[in-house]
């Protein structure tokens, strides 16, 4: 599929694997709406992009565990796009503890931002693809929801549920040719990683965003007759 002059809205777009996707699809020519809580990381990156690729982006400050943050952004861009024909939903938080030890308000945030944050965004987008009768949906989700690990609970949960929502998702909008995909990637070498303490080893051989970005893309390139169901992403050789 052609993806120049196409439009995509991508959330978490601010740093890791949502600019590395931001700045892959403004290569291919797509128009970006960008979402983020940190308004400063978008305009950075949207002077960085329009100046050197030349296609249009906005921007809107959302955190989208708010739901009325959420719905006021996404309008606000596709009224700017005027369309919506890919929507990347990246925007996630992790920290890791017990059970017994982490904080309900820590756990339920995980939750809030992974899992209500992807269908926050999907339900304020979903209206337009439908009426259009096409689009494409790619949500980031992670091999840590495909198998838990020791104080993995909430991040895991929150990926489970994603997973689980995309595959819903899928089959209640594939007769609108609409596409959905679940992008399942391992450990990324990115700050939300290093920031939550895991022992990440050699940085260089980890998976980059830009690995994550460059297989969003292939996705997308695929000819709208098909899609990938779920897909995952994982390190050669780690340490």
């Amino acid at each position: 599929m052609e993806l120049k002059n196409r439009t995509a809205l991508i959330t978490g777009a601010g740093k890791g694997i949502g600019k590395a996707i931001a700045l892959e699809l403004a290569k291919e020519g797509v128009h970006l709406g960008l979402m983020a809580r940190t308004a400063a990381d978008l305009e950075a990156l949207r002077d960085h992009v329009t100046s050197t690729y030349g296609v249009n982006v906005f921007t809107a400050a959302v955190d989208v565990a708010n739901r009325e943050e959420v719905d006021a952004g996404v309008q606000e861009l596709l009224g700017k796009l005027g369309s919506a024909d890919i929507l990347i939903n990246n925007a996630g938080t992790a920290s890791f503890g017990t059970v017994a030890e982490m904080e309900p308000g820590t756990w339920e945030r995980i939750v809030q931002v992974n899992l209500m944050g992807t269908y926050y965004v999907t339900r304020a987008v979903l209206p337009t693809m439908l009426r259009q009768n096409s689009g494409t949906i790619i949500n980031i989700a992670s091999t840590a929801g495909e198998r838990g690990f020791a104080t993995g609970s909430a991040y895991c949960a929150s990926k489970f549920a994603v997973i689980g929502f995309t595959e819903s998702l899928m089959q209640e909008v594939r007769k609108s040719n609409i596409r959905v995909t679940a992008l399942n990637p391992s450990t990324v070498n990115t700050e939300l990683a290093v920031n939550t303490g895991l022992k990440i080893g050699d940085e260089d051989r980890m998976l980059q965003p830009e690995d994550v970005a460059e297989l969003v893309a292939a996705t997308l390139r695929l000819p709208n007759r098909v899609f990938v169901n779920k897909v995952g992403i994982w390190t050669t050789n780690p340490q």
